[in-house]
């Protein structure tokens, strides 16, 4: 069974990680969110949290 989708609709893209500061994901993990596996899809949502709190540190 698919994962939902992470997105947040806030789509920026921080330019040294590439992450997306509304939910962490890398363009290209965004664009094929709909065609990854499930297995795929779970091993990039199990990374978000940790990148998410990189963002948060990273001064503005």
């Amino acid at each position: 069974m698919a994962v939902k989708s992470p997105c947040i609709d806030l789509c920026v893209f921080e330019g040294k990680s590439g992450w997306c500061e509304g939910c962490g994901r890398t363009r290209k993990e965004a664009q094929e969110w709909r065609k990854l596996t499930p297995y795929r899809q779970k091993a990039i949502a199990r990374t978000l949290e940790g990148r998410m709190a990189i963002l948060r540190r990273q001064p503005k």
